[in-house]
């Protein structure tokens, strides 16, 4: 992976391509980097480090891979997650081990923990207190001025997470500092066993006693792609420390879930029928239902009480529509909001998925200057973007209802429905990579499936190509098979 220096205009393309949140997780986790100089904002960050010699591609890519913008990686810097997690298992890191703790342990929390913590952190900070309405990040920043929270020293967030019943993220700081303290204990090992070491070999020694493992190995994010993508991927969630254990989804149960598939267009339910079959889902097909009757088969199936036995669920749209919307044959409504349909499955509004993972593949085919997303209906239930109407948790639920949606969206020309016997790429390639890549992470078969668009793309013209992006909030390496 290349060294060198990163060029004002790779900058400017990837500050426009990250969104607020990403921004803000860049800024903190640079705040070691940047001796907590705390650039305001991605530019002044990224040209700051690009001035002080350690901006390189590869330390960009590994920021880009610590947010999970895999798409970015490979649209703007030319490489992708593989290479990335090479390089970084054969080179120091610029980015510590700590940092990536406190980001993916602030995706984990909700925004009642946040507060819990903010209140729980008054009595140790005095006049410094954090606003109700600010994030983990911001109470972290301020405990650190503080000298309240270190690297080595996390006993306070570990006893304010116990305190909000959050125990399996004060199981991960156990198991970060335990692994920092053998790290240090090697090291001092090696070190009296060694000549002098010069300043700037004892300053990279530094570095690995606060928080970098001698031997990295990586494990998959937990948390929401963090939405879940502005640009083609947009994930949420921040990458667990390398040394933390990698978990996965439970993906046991026969059959392994429900896989609705309603297809308004009818040129691609037998092979995706067949595809989810092979995979172990139980498949529940509907062609070309009325926009009314669609809304009713959504609303029937997350009222299912057998997702109560499954591991996940599935769901495959395709119609005509928007980027957010959809309509049945009759076409009588403009259509309905694909938001929507996502909140009938979130936690909160399907309790017997909560924890699972909820998979969303859609093939919209839009129709050029078309007003469908601005007169979108509405089914009963709140909009997953606004965030004003979340609905409270239960006390004793630490699952966010938004988490662990998988949403995969592809829009095309409605030209392409012009030969009555096209099915969509997109689809023909998920089939294709799904069944391929049983084996692997959901994540990593959809980069490939990415790729494989990127490539259709390059050799049609512009009403022949798709546009694919991805949103999620998986907290865990997902990987559709029983076997």
């Amino acid at each position: 992976m290349a060294l060198s220096p990163v060029s004002a205009e790779v900058i400017h393309q990837v500050e426009e391509s990250l969104d607020e949140d990403e921004k803000e997780m860049l800024l903190f986790l640079c705040r070691d980097v940047t001796e907590n100089l705390a650039p305001p904002n991605i530019r002044d960050l990224l040209d700051s480090l690009s001035e002080g010699g350690q901006l390189s591609f590869a330390a960009l890519a590994e920021l880009l891979y610590r947010v999970r913008r895999f798409d970015l990686l490979k649209k703007i810097l030319k490489t992708d997650k593989a290479a990335v997690e090479d390089h970084l298992c054969r080179n120091p890191h610029l980015v510590s081990d700590y940092r990536v703790l406190l980001l993916e342990i602030g995706e984990n929390l909700d925004q009642s923990d946040v507060s819990s913590l903010i209140f729980l952190t008054r009595d140790y900070m005095g006049r410094s207190k954090v606003a109700k309405d600010k994030s983990f990040l911001d109470l972290v920043i301020e405990l650190e001025k503080l000298n309240l929270i270190a690297s080595d020293q996390l006993n306070l967030l570990e006893k304010c997470l116990k305190n909000i019943h959050r125990i399996d993220l004060k199981t991960k700081i156990q198991k970060y500092t335990q692994s920092s303290q053998e790290a240090s204990s090697n090291m001092n090992t090696l070190q009296t066993s060694l000549p002098k070491l010069s300043i700037k070999e004892d300053l990279y020694n530094s570095r690995l006693q606060n928080g970098r493992s001698k031997e990295p190995r990586f494990v998959e994010h937990h948390g929401i792609q963090r939405k879940p993508v502005k640009a083609s991927i947009q994930e949420s969630g921040a990458f667990l420390p390398l040394h933390i254990y990698e978990e996965s989804y439970r993906m046991q149960s026969k059959p392994l879930g429900i896989c609705l598939i309603i297809d308004c267009i009818g040129n691609n339910t037998e092979f995706l029928q067949e595809t989810f079959t092979s995979l172990g889902y139980h498949v529940r097909p509907f062609l070309f239902p009325k926009s009314y009757e669609i809304i009713e088969i959504v609303r029937q199936f997350a009222c299912k009480t057998q997702h109560q036995d499954y591991d996940s669920f599935v769901c495959v749209l395709v119609s005509l529509g928007g980027s957010q919307s959809m309509m049945g044959r009759d076409q009588v409504y403009s259509g309905f909001s694909l938001d929507c349909v996502k909140a009938m499955f979130k936690g909160d509004m399907c309790p017997s998925l909560r924890g699972k993972p909820k998979l969303f593949f859609i093939q919209n085919y839009e129709s050029l200057g078309s007003q469908l997303e601005d007169n979108s209906l509405e089914v009963d239930g709140p909009s997953i973007k606004n965030v004003d109407s979340k609905p409270l948790l239960p006390r004793c639920c630490t699952t966010h209802p938004e988490a662990d949606i998988f949403w995969s969206l592809c829009t095309a020309d409605v030209s392409h429905l012009e030969k009555s016997s096209s099915s969509s790429v997109y689809l023909q390639e998920l089939s294709q990579q799904l069944k391929q890549g049983r084996k692997r992470p959901l994540m990593d078969v959809h980069v490939e499936l990415m790729d494989k668009i990127y490539t259709w793309n390059s050799g049609v013209s512009s009403k022949q190509k798709y546009s694919l992006s991805l949103q999620h909030t998986l907290r865990k390496k997902l990987i559709l098979s029983h076997t």
